[in-house]
C-alpha cells in the first residue's frame, strides 16, 4: 500500500470521446455521479492536492472526461456528473453516445465508481445510472460521499442503506476528514 504522503498525482488529459483517450495499461476508475456530489473533491482529496481537479458550485461544469494519474499505479477518470446541467439537448445526447461508448469499451477499465451524497436519499438518477451499470454487468463500487455533514453516530446507518440498495462495496468518504482515504487507495491499488 502506498503511504498517502507520498501519492503523487497529476492530471493527464481531457477527452470528449474514447477514440482521444490516453494510450496506457493503467488500471482505470472511471468516476459516475450526480452534477456536485463531489467527484472532483473526491479525486482533490486521494491525492492530498486541493487544486488538482477544479471543483464548482455549479453543477454541470465538468463537459470532458478528464484522466487523472496516481503514482503510477492506477488512474481515475473524471466523467460529466448527470442529472443537472445547463446545456442543450442534443449536447446532453451527444455526451451520453460519448460516455456509454467509453464506459462499454474501455479496456482499461477496471471498475466503475459511483458517488452517491450521504446526506440524501439515494435518487432517481443515482438508480437509473446503477440499473444501466447492472444491465451491461460493469465491475462497479460505491463510494458515499460527504460524510463529513452526516452525524458520526449516522455513518454507519448510511453506508448499510446505500449497501442494501446496491450492494457490493460501499465506502464512506469525506472531503473535509481524510480518515477514508487510506480504505479507498487500498482498495484501488488491489
Amino acid at each position: 500500500m502506498t503511504n498517502l504522503k507520498y501519492m503523487q498525482a497529476k492530471f493527464l488529459i481531457s477527452a470528449e470521446k474514447l477514440s482521444q483517450c490516453p494510450d496506457y495499461t493503467l488500471p482505470e476508475y472511471p468516476l459516475l455521479g450526480r452534477s456536485n456530489v463531489g467527484k472532483s473533491s473526491f479525486i482533490n482529496a486521494l491525492a492530498n492536492n486541493k487544486k488538482l481537479a477544479k471543483t464548482s458550485n455549479t453543477p454541470g461544469k465538468t463537459r470532458l472526461i478528464n484522466f487523472f494519474n496516481f503514482s503510477d499505479k492506477f488512474m481515475i477518470a473524471d466523467l460529466p456528473g448527470y442529472g443537472y446541467a445547463k446545456v442543450s439537448k442534443e449536447a446532453q445526447n451527444r455526451w451520453q453516445k460519448y460516455l456509454e461508448e467509453y464506459l462499454l469499451e474501455r479496456k482499461q477499465i477496471k471498475s466503475l465508481i459511483q458517488l452517491i451524497d450521504g446526506r440524501h436519499e439515494i435518487q432517481k438518477n443515482d438508480y437509473q445510472m446503477r440499473e444501466w451499470v447492472a444491465a451491461y454487468n460493469l465491475p462497479v463500487m460505491t463510494i458515499v460521499t460527504k460524510m463529513d455533514y452526516v452525524p458520526h453516530s449516522k455513518t454507519l446507518n448510511v453506508v448499510n442503506y446505500v449497501k442494501k440498495e446496491f450492494g457490493g462495496d460501499v465506502l464512506p468518504f469525506s472531503a473535509v476528514d481524510n480518515r477514508y482515504n487510506e480504505k479507498i487507495l487500498e482498495t484501488l491499488e488491489y
